[in-house]
């Protein structure tokens, strides 16, 4: 045993500088991921803020049940697939479909600039693109208004609508984010071996055949793997960009979990069925992730673990 201890001693001895980079990852991870997990307990309790857990009444699955079972149960978990399914159908595929577009382009300095305009929209806040977003859908002031009365059409209300809800907040998700998604394609096309490429132009493919045989399957892993990740965030969608779009007028296609949860605790004071309500989402979120790992690793032989 004390032999072990040496050699475990003398590799972070070794490595120290490593350990040293790793240290503020892990202590953040610590502090913001594995510490408030301790408060999921209030999901079990009508909790009191004043009170504490000592002075709240342990009340074991009420708060699940009176979920599960409430009128908004159906409504919310319908919203977060729905919008989830979109996100998964149209914001996924783009980024690797841009990824392949920028590295087949020939003019590196249009590549370049493709990428930069389409990674630059990730670093702009949340809070400026769903105000941004409000001002080009105003039914007064908005571009897409204004050019709708250009063409003879009555100014449509879109943030008042629901129907219109999921479609806008699936576009403005792409808009921000497919540029930014599309890096990990791309570092992963960067390390295809290039004399495949070669080869195939030699005995005649054309580029399409190039990407259908050799760029794809030679991205597939990395696919799988991004693909597995999102299912898992599939109940967590961006709930900040729909907290700050919503409108009690379309709560009927844009409250999900999240938000629902949001409103109970926060505006509400219901601590415990908030609790209980983000933990009911983190179990279905596992639950996918284990799914999809596994239908992953039986279809392609690839996998998380």
């Amino acid at each position: 045993m004390g032999s072990k201890f040496k050699k475990i001693g003398k590799v972070i001895r070794r490595d120290s500088d490593l350990y040293l980079l790793l240290l503020p990852g892990v202590i953040w991870f610590l502090m913001f991921a594995y510490k408030p997990m301790i408060g999921l307990r209030t999901a079990f309790y009508d909790y009191n803020i004043f009170k504490g857990y000592s002075g709240s009444e342990f009340v074991g699955l009420e708060n699940f049940k009176e979920f599960i079972m409430g009128p908004d149960f159906f409504r919310t978990v319908k919203n977060t697939l729905a919008i989830s399914f979109w996100q998964i159908l149209i914001c996924f595929p783009v980024p690797i479909i841009l990824a392949i577009t920028i590295t087949e382009m020939k003019n590196k300095f249009v590549s370049k600039l493709t990428q930069t305009a389409t990674f630059l929209p990730h670093f702009i806040s949340v809070v400026v693109v769903c105000g941004m977003v409000v001002n080009f859908l105003s039914p007064s002031t908005g571009v897409i208004n204004l050019i709708i009365q250009k063409l003879g059409f009555d100014p449509v209300y879109f943030m008042v609508e629901p129907k219109y809800f999921i479609a806008i907040y699936t576009i403005m998700t792409l808009w921000q984010l497919a540029g930014f998604n599309a890096v990990v394609y791309i570092a992963a096309l960067v390390g295809i071996d290039q004399s495949l490429y070669e080869a195939a132009t030699v005995d005649g493919a054309g580029k399409w055949k190039r990407i259908k045989h050799i760029t794809i399957p030679g991205i597939i892993p990395t696919v799988v793997v991004m693909f597995v990740l999102n299912i898992g965030k599939m109940v967590k969608v961006g709930y900040e960009a729909i907290i700050l779009l919503y409108k009690p007028s379309t709560f009927e296609t844009a409250d999900v979990i999240a938000t629902y949860a949001y409103r109970i605790g926060i505006e509400n004071g219901n601590y415990g069925l908030a609790t209980a309500v983000g933990f009911f989402e983190a179990i279905v979120a596992l639950v996918l992730v284990v799914g999809a790992n596994k239908i992953s690793k039986k279809i392609t032989e690839t996998a998380l673990w």
